[in-house]
């Protein structure tokens, strides 16, 4: 069985809408292409790096059309590799319509999405997510993935659609990484999905509660 990766880029209050373009998902949001002012040597590397090892595309509806567009014509530019890299492996698209699916190896999956999805899952062995919020709720209701990369920039917008938004259930996850800081300040985090779901406890409770009143202590003096 192999792993499915969601990747998405957020911001600090974790909007994941339209990072890369104004023309991504442009009804009623105004920072379309947030993104694009912060990528650097660091980040761009971090991506680049996150892709290596794919051997399958898992898409939202929305965001098959905007690669579709535009990755087969990237084979000869500066973003070649990944261009080769996404016009190469199979594409499964995610829709209730009929989208067209003239990008070579596009298959939409059946009606049944979350059986869809392990049947891709047992047939290749790294599938990568990539934007696709609406799919990704649906993912992390049913903990239909393995690894979140997620790559944290330091802007605030307010509006927009976020990474968790109403798909989110109570989930433990692993750091798997140590976090990395890009030059201009967005911060890499890869997690994986742990076993069981978060637990409770009392910080007033016995050492803990010592700690805190120490630390209310300090913030006096």
């Amino acid at each position: 069985m192999g792993l499915i990766h969601i990747e998405l880029f957020a911001t600090l209050d974790l909007v994941g809408q339209s990072p890369g373009g104004p023309d991504e998902d442009p009804v009623g949001f105004s920072f379309g292409g947030w993104q694009a002012p912060l990528i650097d040597g660091v980040a761009g590397a971090q991506i680049g790096a996150a892709y290596e090892g794919t051997d399958a595309l898992l898409l939202g509806r929305r965001t098959y059309e905007i690669f579709a567009g535009y990755w087969p014509y990237r084979e000869g530019g500066a973003d070649a590799e990944i261009a080769t890299l996404f016009n190469s492996v199979p594409k499964y698209v995610a829709s209730r319509g009929k989208p067209d699916l003239s990008w070579a190896g596009s298959t939409l999956l059946g009606p049944n999405l979350a059986d869809a999805v392990r049947e891709v899952r047992d047939r290749h062995e790294h599938i990568k997510v990539v934007g696709s919020l609406n799919l990704v709720q649906t993912l992390l209701r049913d903990k239909l993935f393995d690894r979140l990369d997620l790559w944290i920039h330091p802007i605030v917008l307010g509006v927009g659609k976020k990474v968790f938004d109403g798909g989110a259930v109570p989930t433990n996850m692993t750091l798997l990484n140590q976090p990395v800081a890009s030059p201009k300040g967005t911060v890499y985090l890869r997690y994986g999905i742990a076993d069981g779901v978060p637990s409770t406890d009392d910080m007033g409770v016995a050492d803990r509660g010592a700690a805190r009143r120490g630390s209310r202590s300090e913030d006096r003096d």
